[in-house]
């Protein structure tokens, strides 16, 4: 039947080449080539696959648990990662990105087909 330890989860971008360059070089993941021209991104256990007509996440697909988020916003910002703004009602960020004091403390930026992901303090 279905295997948990065998999941993972996908999303798509526009662009292939361009994602592969992001997530292999820009954020140092280690990215290989799938099954009919979709990437893995293999200890994340996901699935990147081309999709002409992408349309963006308007949600978080992919977190990143790390140790010290404002260390994070720095090392990414380093690498020519821009960390999203917000000052809306519920969902408020410093001028850095990062959000404090409404759940974990977090900083979301986007991949180059603009899905949202973010750096996340692990507990």
């Amino acid at each position: 039947m279905l295997d948990a330890n065998k999941a993972l989860g996908s999303f798509s971008v526009n662009d292939i080449q361009k994602a592969k360059d992001f997530y292999g070089k820009t954020l140092g993941l280690e990215v290989s080539s799938g099954a009919e021209g979709t990437l893995v991104l293999s200890k994340a256990k996901t699935m990147i696959y081309p999709k002409s007509n992408h349309q963006p996440a308007t949600f978080t697909v992919l977190n990143f648990p790390v140790d010290n988020v404002e260390k994070a916003v720095d090392e990414l910002g380093q690498r020519g990662v821009r960390f999203e703004v917000y000052d809306e009602p519920n969902l408020k960020t410093d001028a850095r990105g990062i959000s404090r004091g409404n759940g974990p403390t977090i900083a979301w930026f986007k991949d180059p087909a603009g899905n949202i992901l973010s750096v996340l303090e692990a507990a």
